[in-house]
């Protein structure tokens, strides 16, 4: 991940991932945390909105084959993948939390013709529960192949990758949580023996803590 570092640092210097140990974030699921990161906060920065979006499109370009959409995940990817999809010039659709209460009832908004390659664009992996549902909908209401998800980072939790080969999809992170520790630790914003603390949250999320 050769954007790794950059984009760490990037979320970092503009506060939009914060970093806490004690006392911890709280999700909305009611899960302790370490961090809390909100990608929107990019797109109000062009030089590193900028950076993150050819980083994506470098990432889509490394994958075995070259997607003819490129699909957001609703609502917070759903401007990553537009600006992403501009870059390369192909088609964007976006996948709905829930299917229309009218109209066609559909879950894809955007031109989608059946048997496309299609690469999601997610902004965050948590557990990775919302993008396998994105895949899983472009595939069945779709029609279409999809492979692929790149994302611009990851808790690297390990209930998405479960839930990626689960849903036979694999998920390409530009930066993760174990990349931003390094950096943060690097820049003094989180003591040394809190980094260790912070490590473990990944492998039991649910435990973290208690």
């Amino acid at each position: 991940m050769p954007h790794s570092k950059r984009i760490a640092e990037l979320l970092l210097n503009i506060d939009a991932v914060k970093l806490s140990v004690d006392p911890p974030f709280r999700w909305t699921n009611g899960i302790q945390s370490p961090i809390y990161c909100d990608n929107r906060m990019l797109y109000s920065h062009p030089e590193a909105r900028t950076f993150v979006v050819k980083a994506l499109v470098d990432r889509i370009h490394a994958l075995q084959v070259e997607p003819d959409v490129i699909a957001g995940t609703a609502t917070a990817a759903i401007g990553w993948a537009a600006l992403v999809a501009d870059k390369m010039e192909l088609p964007f659709v976006y996948v709905r939390h829930k299917a229309k209460e009218h109209g066609m009832g559909k879950c894809i908004e955007g031109d989608l013709p059946q048997g496309k390659h299609v690469v999601v664009v997610e902004d965050l992996i948590s557990t990775g529960g919302s993008a396998v549902r994105t895949v899983e909908v472009l595939r069945e209401e779709g029609k279409c192949t999809v492979t692929d998800v790149v994302a611009i980072f990851s808790y690297e939790l390990l209930s998405a990758a479960e839930n990626a080969q689960q849903g036979n999809v694999r998920f390409h992170p530009l930066s993760t949580f174990g990349t931003l520790l390094d950096v943060a630790a690097s820049q003094g914003r989180i003591i040394p023996e809190d980094v260790e603390l912070a490590r473990s949250f990944a492998s039991d999320p649910e435990h973290w803590k208690m």
